[in-house]
């Protein structure tokens, strides 16, 4: 059994603090979070954008960690585009297993506002793409756009229901001291007018990016938090190489082995942190978890069930949409979302009950998936 000990995040948004500085804040609080130093961690398992230097020319992750903790130990690095915190966190629970490691820090940093411009459109948002389609200029947005238009036109879904993701999401980040657009409220009529960018897809149906840095710690040792699934799968690196662009096999297979190894079934999730890159991601998720039928996920967003009051929250921390997207620590912050909400540690977004937590972290246009469950017990 592997257990979760402490958690760490840095405030996500456009600080202009170095890498190393995001680091070492969201390491340290996770390290105070579990009662722990350095001294006991005896392994890391980093995550951040490979070719990407954050603006600092620095692309020798795992010694720079070294340096700043002052620690020789096992350091690996895993980039997987923005799935990139899920699989770490995902070769952390299998290399935990695999050898003689009590304690595992696992760590997520980027700094994309650094690099704002054609570098990004050209070097990170396109680089997850066939070639073929980089020089037809199919960026995420486009190629995501296209997905969205394929299910709107399958499963008769509106703009007006990828309006109430944002909306919804942006209200949850508005009382989210970590988010990028905490405190700042957003309105309805406000994100059904912002401007296109990729018809269907306006400005508010588009994640935001920032930078920052989350941190945990697995542990053999019994804590209150169990790492109880966790699933990782790859797809064909184009929507359009698959059989059906308005599903995730990816998703649905990491999923499927998530649920297997903790024994449960999709209806016993509490809450869910999922991958709303785009605002339709977020519906065709419920979908793909199982946490509907398949084009009934518009249906869940309309009748409020995934509203922080639902029957089911999903991104009561503002989801990538308005906590903010900075790639490699996104699905660590998703788990630090679901243990706050688990230990009753959420604040103005508390929820009542959490005793199973999923979160999603998707890489590429549904390419790299990683699906994890947590659930509370008793310490």
């Amino acid at each position: 059994m592997t257990f979760i000990k402490g958690v760490g995040m840095t405030k996500f948004g456009i600080q202009d603090d170095t890498t190393s500085h995001l680091v070492y804040e969201a390491t340290f609080e996770a390290l105070d979070d579990a009662d722990m130093s350095m001294d006991d961690v005896d392994a890391i398992v980093l995550s951040n954008h490979d070719f990407l230097t954050n603006g600092e020319r620095q692309r020798h992750s795992a010694s720079q960690i070294s340096s700043l903790f002052q620690k020789k130990m096992p350091i690996i690095t895993i980039p997987a585009a923005c799935a990139g915190g899920g699989t770490a966190l995902w070769t952390a629970l299998k290399f935990q297993k695999s050898g003689n490691y009590q304690n595992i820090l696992v760590i997520g940093f980027d700094k994309i506002v650094a690099t704002i411009g054609k570098k990004i459109t050209d070097e990170i948002l396109m680089a997850a793409e066939r070639i073929y389609e980089q020089a037809e200029g199919l960026n995420f947005p486009a190629q995501n756009a296209l997905v969205a238009q394929q299910y709107m036109l399958r499963y008769g879904a509106t703009t007006d229901d990828f309006a109430l993701v944002a909306y919804k999401n942006h209200q949850n980040a508005f009382l989210n001291p970590k988010a990028r657009f905490y405190n700042k409220k957003v309105s309805l009529e406000e994100i059904k007018n912002s401007p296109i960018v990729a018809s269907p897809l306006r400005v508010f149906d588009c994640s935001i990016s920032c930078n920052g840095a989350a941190a945990l710690i697995l542990s053999k040792e019994k804590s209150d938090i169990e790492v109880v699934g966790s699933g990782e799968e790859n797809d064909y690196l184009s929507p359009f190489e698959r059989e059906d662009m308005t599903s995730l096999d990816a998703t649905r297979l990491a999923a499927e082995e998530a649920y297997k190894q903790a024994g449960i079934a999709p209806n016993d999730v509490d809450m869910a942190e999922v991958h709303d890159a785009f605002t339709p991601l977020e519906i065709i998720s419920y979908e793909d978890l199982e946490f509907c039928e398949k084009g009934e996920g518009k249906n869940m967003i309309r009748k409020g069930i995934t509203n922080i009051n639902g029957k089911l929250p999903v991104n009561t921390s503002g989801g990538l949409k308005a906590k903010g997207h900075p790639i490699s620590p996104t699905c660590i912050s998703q788990v630090y979302e679901i243990v706050k909400q688990m230990r009753k540690e959420a604040g103005d977004r508390q929820l009542d009950n959490v005793n199973y937590g999923l979160c999603q972290n998707i890489g590429g246009a549904g390419s790299t998936v990683a699906v994890h469950l947590l659930k509370r017990v008793s310490a």
